[in-house]
C-alpha cells in the first residue's frame, strides 16, 4: 500500500515536470516566432529583404550577403530596434569589396546623467580595448552602451585626430552629443550657467587639433536679471544700446526692429533673460524707442516697469508734450512713464568736481581726482585693491572737499564696481554724470554695468556706457602650457613638502594646503599628460619600497581627484629607492630622497613623423622629468 502511494507521488511529479518542460518550450517557441516575424517585418520596411532571419531560441540570427558594410550595419541596427541588441547574431557576409568605395566612418556619442552610449561604424583596425578604456574613464562609473560596428577598410585621413579630440572633449562635457567623422567633430552640450558655458567653450577650443573642423554649441539656462533693464540712446554719436534685455525671441525682435528703424546699426545683440516684469515688455520698449526717435534723440531707460525718457536739450515743448502724451497712453498696463525736458546745456566735463579711474591692459589701476577727506581716500584705496586683486593700484588722488556734492564716495565706489566688469577702460565720475568707456570680453558687460548704475542711482540717473565687445578677450586667461603648469607646481612646492604619515600612504594634515595649491594650478591646465612619481630612500627591502612609493603616488592622484581635477591623463608610478638625488648614508640625504616628482609624459617621435597619431592609443613613453617637485617626506622608514 505504501509502495503504491510512493509510485503515485513520483508519477504525479513526473507528469508535472513534463508539463512544465513542454510549457517552457512552447513559450520559447512562441517568443522565437514572434521575434523572427517582427525582425523580418522591420527589415522589409527598411528595404533589406535580402536578409534571412532565423530564430534560435531567444536569439535572432541574420544571414545573407550584404552589398557592402553599410548595408550590413543597417540590417543589424534595424533588428536591434525590434529586439534587444544582445539577442541579434550577425552571420551575414559582405560582397566582394574590390573597387568599392569605403563607407563613411562615423560615431555618435551621447552622454547624460544615466551614462554614455555610442553607435556608428569604425575601422576594424581600431584598438577596441583602449577605446573602451577611455570611454569608461570619461563615464566615471556610469553605464556605457557600446553599439559600434567595425568595417575592414583603410582609416581615412583625419579620422584618428577627430576621434581623439572627441574623447578628450567627452571627459569635460557632462551632458553632450558628439558627432565624429573624418576630420570633423560636431558638439552640442549644455552647461549649468553662463560662466560654466564660457569655461567649457574655452577648454574645448583649446583641445582642438588644427586639422579637425569643429562645430560647437553649448547652451546655458537664461540668467535672471534684476533690475530688468534696456537702455537706448540717440545723440550726435548715433543710436546705440547700453543695455538690451528681452524675455523671448519675439520680444527681442520687436525691440531690435524699432531700434533699426530709428538709426541703430550695431550688432543684433539683446540678452534673453528671466525676471521680466510683464509679458508686454517687448511692446513697451519698442514703443518707447519709437517715441525717442520722434523726439529726435535723447536717452531711454526702461528698468523693470519704470520707463524714463530724457529728451534732447531745448526740444520744442509742443513736440515734447505730444510725443510723451501719446507714449503715456500707449504703454501697456503696469509700465509708468517719467519724462524730462532739459532746457539748458549742462557742461560739467571741464568742472573741478571729477574723479577718474583708468584700468590699463597691463593690469594697472590709476586713480586720480578729488576726494573729500583722508578717511574716504583710504576707503577708496582699500576697495580698489580688493576689487582689482592682483592689479597694481596707483593712488594719485587729492584730498579737497570744496565743491564736492553729497554722496561723492558712493558715486566713486559704484564707478569702480562698474569698471571691474571691463578688461581695460576708464570711468569718469562727475557731479552730474558717470562716463564709462573701455573694452571687454563679456558680451553682457554693458548691460551689467547699466543695471548696476540704475540700481545704485535710480532709472533717471545720468550716465553713459560706451563699451566695446572684443571677442579675443573672451578667453580671459590664456591656457598655460604643460611646461608652465609643472613650473608653477615647483614654485608653490619649493619650500613646502608633500608629506605622509610614517610608513603609510596617508597624506599628513600639513600637506593639504600644498595639494590645494597644486589643484588650483592644474585646474587651469587643459589636457596635460602627467606622471606623478613616488620615491623612497634605501632603507627597507626593494619590494617594500616599490610598493610604498606606488601607493603614495596613487594617494596624490586621489587627492587631486577629490579636488575636482580631471586625472584621466595622469599616471601614478612608484620607483622605490631608484634614482636617489642625495646620499642615503645621512638622515638629510634620506629625507631628500623621500619625495614626489611631477613628470610630463610625451610620446617619443615615431619613424614616420608625418603619420597621424592613433586616436585610440594612450601615450606611454615618458621623457625625463621636466622639473622636480619639492621632495616628499618620510617615504620609507
Amino acid at each position: 500500500m505504501r509502495l503504491s502511494s510512493v509510485f503515485i507521488r513520483v508519477g504525479t511529479f513526473g507528469v508535472a515536470a513534463l508539463i512544465a518542460t513542454l510549457g517552457a518550450q512552447s513559450a520559447v517557441h512562441l517568443l522565437e516566432d514572434k521575434s523572427t516575424l517582427a525582425v523580418q517585418e522591420a527589415l522589409l520596411d527598411a528595404d533589406l529583404g535580402w536578409v534571412r532571419v532565423i530564430g534560435d531560441g531567444l536569439q535572432v540570427v541574420l544571414e545573407g550577403e550584404a552589398p557592402d558594410e553599410v548595408f550590413r550595419l543597417r540590417a543589424v541596427n534595424a533588428a536591434g530596434g525590434v529586439v534587444d541588441a544582445s539577442r541579434v547574431i550577425s552571420n551575414m557576409g559582405v560582397a566582394n569589396q574590390t573597387g568599392i568605395e569605403a563607407p563613411d566612418f562615423a560615431i555618435e556619442i551621447l552622454r547624460n546623467d544615466s551614462g554614455v552610449s555610442l553607435i556608428g561604424l569604425i575601422p576594424a583596425s581600431t584598438d577596441r580595448q583602449n577605446l573602451n578604456g577611455r570611454i569608461a574613464t570619461a563615464a566615471k562609473g556610469s553605464t556605457v552602451t557600446d553599439l559600434l560596428e567595425g568595417a575592414d577598410y583603410p582609416v581615412p585621413e583625419g579620422w584618428r585626430s577627430a576621434v581623439n579630440f572627441a574623447l578628450r572633449a567627452l571627459e569635460v562635457l557632462p551632458r553632450s552629443k558628439i558627432s565624429v567623422s573624418a576630420g570633423s567633430v560636431t558638439i552640442n552640450a549644455s552647461a549649468d550657467s553662463g560662466d560654466q558655458r564660457r569655461d567649457l567653450e574655452q577648454r574645448i577650443r583649446s583641445l582642438k587639433p588644427d586639422n579637425v573642423a569643429l562645430a560647437l554649441t553649448i547652451t546655458a539656462p537664461r540668467p535672471v536679471v534684476s533690475p530688468y533693464i534696456t537702455r537706448f540712446i540717440i545723440d550726435e554719436n548715433g543710436a546705440r544700446f547700453e543695455a538690451c534685455t528681452a524675455d523671448t525671441a519675439a520680444s527681442r525682435d520687436k525691440i531690435l526692429t524699432a531700434a533699426h528703424a530709428n538709426g541703430y546699426e550695431g550688432r543684433d545683440s539683446c540678452t534673453l533673460a528671466l525676471g521680466v516684469p510683464s509679458r508686454t515688455w517687448g511692446d513697451a520698449v519698442s514703443q518707447s524707442i519709437n517715441a525717442l526717435g520722434e523726439l529726435g534723440g535723447g536717452t531711454l531707460t526702461v528698468s523693470d516697469a519704470d520707463v524714463t525718457v530724457t529728451a534732447p536739450v531745448n526740444t520744442d515743448q509742443a513736440t515734447f508734450d505730444d510725443v510723451i502724451g501719446r507714449l503715456d497712453n500707449a504703454l501697456p498696463e503696469l509700465f509708468a512713464l517719467t519724462a524730462h525736458l532739459p532746457t539748458t546745456t549742462e557742461n560739467g566735463d571741464d568742472g573741478p568736481e571729477q574723479f577718474i579711474a583708468t584700468l590699463s591692459e597691463d593690469s594697472k589701476l590709476d586713480l586720480s581726482g578729488r576726494v573729500p577727506d583722508d578717511l574716504t581716500n583710504m576707503v577708496i584705496e582699500n576697495y580698489a585693491r580688493a576689487k582689482f586683486a592682483g592689479d597694481e593700484v596707483i593712488m594719485g588722488t587729492l584730498v579737497d572737499s570744496e565743491g564736492l556734492p553729497a554722496g561723492w564716495q558712493v558715486r566713486v565706489l559704484a564707478g569702480l564696481d562698474a569698471l571691474s566688469n571691463l578688461s581695460n577702460g576708464t570711468v569718469t565720475i562727475q557731479s552730474d554724470t558717470i562716463l564709462i568707456t573701455g573694452q571687454t570680453g563679456d558680451e553682457e558687460a554693458s548691460a551689467n554695468i547699466s543695471g548696476l548704475l540704475v540700481e545704485k542711482f535710480g532709472s533717471d540717473a545720468t550716465f553713459s556706457v560706451d563699451v566695446e565687445y572684443v571677442p579675443q578677450l573672451d578667453l580671459v586667461v590664456e591656457t598655460p602650457s604643460s611646461e608652465d603648469c609643472v613650473a608653477q607646481i615647483n614654485v608653490v612646492t619649493e619650500n613646502r613638502k608633500i608629506t605622509f604619515d610614517p610608513g603609510s600612504a596617508t597624506l599628513t594634515t600639513d600637506t593639504l594646503p600644498v595639494m590645494d595649491d597644486i589643484a588650483e594650478i592644474l585646474s587651469q591646465c587643459v589636457d596635460i599628460e602627467l606622471e606623478i612619481a613616488g620615491y623612497t630612500d634605501s632603507q627597507g627591502s626593494e619590494e617594500m619600497n616599490a610598493r610604498l612609493s606606488q601607493n603614495r603616488a596613487e594617494s596624490v592622484v586621489s587627492a587631486l581627484r577629490m579636488r575636482r581635477i580631471i586625472t584621466s591623463s595622469f599616471t601614478a608610478k612608484g620607483y622605490g629607492e631608484a634614482d636617489p638625488i642625495a646620499d642615503n648614508d645621512t638622515e638629510e640625504g634620506r629625507e631628500a630622497n623621500r619625495r614626489i616628482e611631477f613628470h610630463l609624459v610625451q610620446p617619443e617621435p615615431t619613424e614616420d613623423a608625418t603619420a597621424e597619431p592613433d586616436a585610440t592609443e594612450t601615450p606611454t613613453d615618458e621623457t625625463a622629468p621636466v622639473t622636480e617637485s619639492a621632495p616628499a617626506d618620510q617615504a620609507a622608514e
